[in-house]
């Protein structure tokens, strides 16, 4: 096992990002609130360092942002549809100029390699992009009426203020999928992120703080609160100011943002859990499944809600493919997330790597079997107790650990014989988020994707699960949520939709023929 962690020393990088040993933990956009709670201090997965701390949010803190952005949410909504594009396009920039300084931080913060990092920020930068064009497109249709000389459409308003849950996997790209949509829509954004990844957010609103202001944008449109679920959190749910709440997390924390939310007949976005498979056929490419495979498996050491966890292998590849997979698995290069020859970083916290361990000693109650990895790396440059060795191991797919979802390394190999057996494993899990096939035969893979083929929000051909593109909705079914962010046609869950019918005759004809005669 080769393993390389230099130093790593962000102290020029945090400076630039405006990262301070206290931060407030509260801010409207290009001001920052005097916070009064908690110290949360950030510490970093891969070396377990002291990165800086956050001066936490009240609910106080939190009243005073609701009434700026409700004030705020009154003259944004007025601003021309592009106007507001050519401010996100700006937030972009911004983002662009900041790329390689934010995907540093997100790297040690969080624990992600460098390179995913920096694709984390493009996310950014090109979700931007695309709600540029989306402030050109918010399309409505025209109908028909039954009745003579009317006419019918329908068009879309801005909900007001959008509540945004982010998880520690994704601390800046997730917000800003959900924030640049919600900006161009008209809405105003009030941010909650992870207590795990604080700075993340503190050094995006640092970056947007001068666009905001250049652009005389109202204070409260743009919002971060920062503060424990004690102070802020179900009665955050329950604000009925927030007419939509987008939550990203586990299927545990959807339902009970579900719940609160629903009983007060808000919106929900959810973005939760996924049990994410690939099914290697027969008539597969082996050498691109393997790429597939290993980086879907692998990358953000298993903490994408789309990284690969089952792998569904025909059964006369079967033995052929798993070597492939051995070997592959035995180049990978786990160290400090900064250093360009590491592939695999640490995961979150010690708490993330006991649910590691629990997994691999269920599969072995159940009568699976590790056939590489599991172990939890210490030593030089492993002192953060965070790094373990991604796991291969053989399963069956109705295994009660096979069936939930670990968010660690561990890829659970399966086999079958008939297509059938294989869309039918595929989709006997509670989850519904990513999937793939690898094969070469054009009856097996418009089958896949057909109504009788994988239930999941996202299918894919001849590539992995996980590294969707922004120009696509993402999402998934079933305990994934159901929710849609991102690309296609998603900006419409920030809006509401009115149907209006204009008269312009001189009579009063009803619908359905209906005769009222006073």
């Amino acid at each position: 096992m080769k393993t390389i962690c230099p130093t790593c020393d962000i102290r020029p990088a945090l400076e630039r990002l405006g990262i301070k040993e206290i931060n407030q933990g509260a801010s409207t956009g290009s001001v920052w609130l005097e916070t009064t709670g908690e110290l949360l201090h950030s510490t970093a997965s891969c070396d377990g360092q002291h990165i800086a701390s956050v001066r936490q949010g009240s609910w106080d803190d939190y009243e005073m942002i609701m009434e700026q952005a409700q004030e705020a949410f009154k003259s944004w909504r007025m601003m021309p549809a592009p106007k507001r594009g050519d401010i996100v396009r700006q937030l972009g920039e911004a983002f662009r100029r900041h790329k390689e300084d934010l995907g540093t931080l997100v790297s040690y913060e969080m624990g992600k390699i460098y390179q995913e990092g920096l694709g984390e920020v493009q996310e950014m930068i090109d979700i931007a992009d695309f709600a540029l064009g989306i402030s050109r497109q918010l399309y409505g249709s025209t109908m028909h009426s039954e009745r003579p000389r009317h006419r019918m459409y329908d068009q879309y308003h801005p909900l007001g203020v959008v509540g945004v849950i982010t998880a520690f996997n994704f601390p800046v790209a997730v917000w800003a999928w959900n924030a640049m949509l919600a900006l161009v829509t008209g809405n105003v954004v009030v941010w909650k992120p992870s207590s795990k990844v604080p700075l993340c957010a503190v050094a995006i609103h640092n970056i947007i703080g001068d666009v905001l202001k250049s652009n005389n944008v109202p204070e409260g449109v743009t919002n971060l609160i920062i503060g424990s679920s004690k102070h802020i959190g179900d009665n955050f749910l329950a604000d009925k100011r927030l007419p939509l709440i987008s939550c990203t997390g586990s299927v545990a924390v959807g339902r009970r943002v579900a719940r609160i939310v629903g009983e007060r007949l808000g919106r929900t976005l959810l973005e939760l859990g996924g049990n994410n498979a690939i099914i290697i056929s027969d008539k597969a490419n082996l050498d691109m499944a393997l790429m597939a495979t290993v980086f879907g498996a692998v990358g953000t050491a298993g903490q994408r809600c789309t990284t690969t966890r089952r792998l569904i292998i025909h059964s006369s590849v079967y033995d052929a493919f798993k070597e492939k997979l051995v070997n592959a698995y035995k180049q990978i290069r786990i160290g400090c997330p900064l250093d360009p020859n590491t592939l695999v970083g640490p995961l979150i916290d010690r708490g993330a790597v006991e649910a590691f361990v629990y997994a691999q000693e269920q599969l072995l109650k159940e009568g699976g079997k590790v056939i590489y990895g599991g172990d939890v790396l210490s030593g030089k440059g492993y002192e953060s107790g965070c790094y373990v060795v991604p796991v291969l191991a053989e399963a069956e797919n109705h295994y009660h650990i096979v069936q939930e979802e670990t968010f660690a390394p561990i890829l659970y190999l399966m086999k079958y014989d008939t297509l059938d057996e294989a869309i039918a494993m595929h989709n006997a899990v509670p989850q519904g988020l990513s999937s793939a096939i690898f094969s070469s035969d054009l009856l097996e893979t418009e089958r896949f994707l057909s109504h009788e083929g994988s239930d999941c929000g996202i299918a894919n051909v001849n590539i992995g699960t996980s590294g969707a593109e922004i120009g696509g909705a993402f999402g998934g079914e079933k305990d994934t949520g159901g929710g849609r962010e991102s690309g296609s046609d998603a900006w419409k869950v920030y809006m509401r939709r009115q149907t209006n019918t204009i008269n312009f005759s001189t009579e009063l004809p009803f619908a359905q023929g209906i005769k009222f005669v006073l």
